[in-house]
């Protein structure tokens, strides 16, 4: 998937301003200019350029810390590029403190069924022989997953 379309569907998916996605990306280390974020959300056609791999693997990292908070007992990493669907959904899956039975029901419930090994595969590391890679449909399902979990509870809430 386009990383622009990613960090669309998570600030959809979050309900939150362009000035929140900076304060995202400001807490992995990276100062996006107000030209870096416009241009993401002006993309709606897909037509525009793609964010950088940089500035998306420290999007997902800055998720995490304002999700989850810094720690101490884990000091930060390099970032990892070039993002794949797979670290995208691993991203996700930390930020959102997600088990795999739960990535099953999100998945599920955006009408998407896939079993436990299959699921498992795609958080194996490249080079593992049961690694499978995420493709486009699966990442997308999830996060129209995630949206309708999280959006739907605020409404159900409201």
């Amino acid at each position: 998937m386009r990383n622009n379309d990613v960090i669309q569907s998570i600030r959809y998916m979050m309900d939150v301003n362009d000035a929140k996605i900076a304060e995202i990306l400001k807490l992995s280390g990276y100062r996006a200019t107000r030209e870096e974020i416009a241009a993401i959300f002006d993309d709606q056609d897909g037509e525009g350029p793609d964010a950088s791999h940089e500035l998306m693997a420290h999007f997902l990292d800055g998720l995490i810390y304002y999700k989850r908070g810094k720690s101490d007992k884990h000091p930060p990493q390099p970032i990892q590029i070039p993002v794949t669907n797979n670290i995208v959904l691993k991203k996700l899956r930390v930020a959102f403190k997600l088990r795999e039975d739960e990535i099953q029901k999100i998945l599920e419930s955006a009408g998407f069924s896939i079993n436990a090994p299959e699921l498992n595969a795609l958080f194996r590391k490249e080079d593992h022989k049961n690694y499978r890679p995420c493709g486009d449909q699966i990442l997308r399902y999830f996060l129209k997953g995630m949206t309708n979990r999280l959006r739907g509870d605020e409404k159900a809430a409201g």
